[in-house]
């Protein structure tokens, strides 16, 4: 039991909710309307399982990095509370439930499975060379919303590929003020990040670019699709709650960071998949 909540602590299970609405999105687009249990059980299976594997390849990867910063040096590798030989087995059983249940789904993306896995081992290493190293981490999780739709309609029309890249937008942007949180430690292990390049300002001008570019991203997609009015209220209901999100921070004042990361775009994702739910039902 306690050391199921270490793995759960480890990949902060609690934070698949920012992922797993969207790939939800994907699937039930792509459907226009609900998607079989079958399908729908496998490509939760498998969002876990790849949200499991990434966040521990990350921890495991980045440990020397978490030991150096007072932030994160409690965490489980550099506090000692799971060794590395611990996290490498729960990396491959991460990795075997990603595969049964990928092989459960559509040829096409039995095909595509070692494409988010590569991007995976990738992703950690890039803060080391570059600080567009949070673009990267959203391509991933627009990944997540393209693969859903795949595993439902066997293609990727180009509805796919933008709902994708606004997920990705949607990502990158919050993670520019994730990089705030540790950008003076960064600096001075010469780890790179937008917030380090750029400053705070750059950081909050990134973001606003990309959640606008998200927002654009979303009616483009709608656009494509024969959608109902809740879909164009889910849209507006993102677009008010990015706005509340940067109304909640400003360069200068990030005493309510946190609320501004986990709590509103956890509630993001759940509103636009509670409205393109309504929509398809």
């Amino acid at each position: 039991m306690q050391l199921a909540r270490l793995y759960y602590r480890l990949v902060k299970f609690e934070h698949t909710i920012f992922a797993l609405p969207f790939a939800y999105v994907g699937a039930f687009l792509a459907a226009d309307g609900i998607p079989s249990g079958h399908d729908l059980l496998w490509i939760t299976l498998a969002m876990v399982g790849a949200r499991s594997l990434a966040m521990a390849l990350n921890r495991l990867i980045d440990a020397r990095i978490d030991a150096a910063n007072p932030r994160t040096a409690g965490r489980e590798i550099p506090s000692g509370a799971l060794t590395t030989t611990t996290v490498v087995l729960f990396c491959l059983g991460s990795l075997v439930l990603y595969l049964v249940a990928v092989f459960q789904l559509d040829p096409l993306v039995r095909w595509l499975s070692p494409i988010p896995v590569a991007m995976f081992v990738v992703y950690p290493y890039l803060k080391r060379f570059t600080w567009l190293c949070h673009l990267w981490l959203g391509a991933v999780d627009g990944l997540a919303t393209i693969g859903a739709w795949a595993a439902i309609k066997g293609e990727i029309p180009w509805q796919a590929w933008t709902l994708g890249a606004a997920v990705a937008a949607w990502v990158a942007g919050f993670d520019l003020f994730y990089s705030l949180f540790d950008v003076d430690v960064d600096r001075e292990q010469g780890l790179h990040s937008w917030s380090t390049r750029f400053g705070e300002r750059g950081a909050f001008f990134g973001a606003r670019a990309l959640h606008l570019a998200t927002i654009v991203l979303l009616v483009l997609t709608g656009l494509g699709l024969s959608v109902g009015p809740a879909y164009w209220l889910g849209v507006a209901v993102v677009g008010c709650l990015l706005l509340y999100e940067h109304l909640l921070i400003h360069p200068g004042d990030l005493r309510r960071l946190d609320a501004a990361f986990f709590t509103m775009n956890g509630v993001i994702s759940v509103a636009f998949f509670a409205c393109v739910l309504a929509d398809v039902l």
